[in-house]
């Protein structure tokens, strides 16, 4: 069974290169088209609303899980297919995990840093085996594989920790991967719960 839905982590800002947003379109774009559902954070602003609206207009499907208390700052999407509103960001982050075959790391601040080492996290402590993908867009992620590197090389992390993901140029580099990418029929059953 190849993998149907994919999480992406991505910024509720544009940031400030127009690649950013260029490549969250190409994205949203190519996972409509490809039949892959988009699990992300229910935001219709900046590159996470981008993505969103792509998946959307190609005619793809789209589950937005959003926090009540972001739900005027990041603008809740109503247009989406499925919207659910969590107590939390904890509840946030187990829904989207649970509803997601593969993670897509797009440009972002800190709370998508604060999601892919949660999500790198989860995997070194062999909570899943889910594929994860940095998809390093103008060098944006250079600083966070930086990180990765300098505590492997200060000794607090393995160097197997870099086989916790794999980091792609782009947007088209990142679907020949998915779509080579087979997933367990029952993967979504057989994590542990977190």
């Amino acid at each position: 069974m190849q993998i149907s839905s994919v999480a992406v982590f991505c910024g509720s800002r544009f940031g400030s290169r127009p690649e950013y947003a260029a490549q969250s379109r190409a994205l949203g774009t190519a996972l409509g088209r490809a039949g892959l559902r988009l699990v992300y954070g229910g935001g219709h602003v900046g590159l996470m609303g981008t993505v969103a609206d792509a998946v959307l207009a190609a005619g793809g499907a789209v589950t937005g899980v959003i926090p009540a208390f972001l739900h005027s700052r990041e603008i809740m999407h109503e247009g989406v297919t499925d919207l659910t509103v969590t107590d939390s960001m904890h509840d946030r982050k187990a829904r989207m995990f649970a509803q997601s075959d593969a993670f897509v790391v797009m440009p972002g601040g800190l709370g998508t840093f604060d999601e892919t080492i949660e999500i790198m996290t989860w995997r070194q402590l062999r909570q899943h085996d889910k594929p994860i993908y940095i998809v390093n867009v103008a060098g944006w992620a250079d600083p966070l594989l930086a990180m990765v590197d300098s505590c492997i090389a200060d000794g607090f992390a393995s160097p197997s920790a870099r086989n916790l993901f794999e980091v792609v140029p782009d947007v088209a580099t990142l679907m020949t991967a998915l779509a080579a990418l087979p997933v367990q029929a029952d993967a979504r059953d057989r994590v542990t719960t977190l």
